[in-house]
């Protein structure tokens, strides 16, 4: 007889910084379904400008915060640079500029699927 599954891990509040919130909600939500066995990630809120981050991170103190690949990677390093000065123990991840517009949202969703998992149990 199989052992039973664990028990998902979390919950995980996230944070996206996307200019395009209804996109990051469903690609985020296909991801959140695709990996709700191992985990539980609840999607928090999204900033759709830089100078939004500050305070979402400081109202939600979320554990994890994904940045677009609509950002460059100097922005991206700006976004998690804000991030981790609130919350020094967030875990954050930039999904590779260009990766949308190049690839479609199906190939974010499984970047996202693949990156996550090493992610949240803390490997990167």
């Amino acid at each position: 007889m199989a052992a039973p599954s664990p028990a998902p891990r979390g919950p995980f509040r996230l944070v996206t910084v996307n200019t395009a919130p209804e996109r990051a909600k469903r690609l985020v939500g296909r991801m959140v379904e695709a990996l709700k066995d191992r985990y539980t990630i609840i999607h928090v809120d999204n900033c759709e400008k830089i100078e939004e981050v500050a305070p979402k991170v400081t109202e939600h103190m979320p554990d994890v915060l994904f940045s677009a690949s609509m950002w460059t990677d100097e922005q991206a390093k700006e976004i998690h640079s804000i991030a981790r000065g609130i919350r020094p123990d967030i875990k954050l991840h930039a999904i590779p500029e260009g990766l949308q517009v190049q690839r479609g949202p199906d190939a974010v969703v499984e970047y996202l699927c693949e990156k996550v998992p090493g992610l949240l149990d803390g490997e990167q």
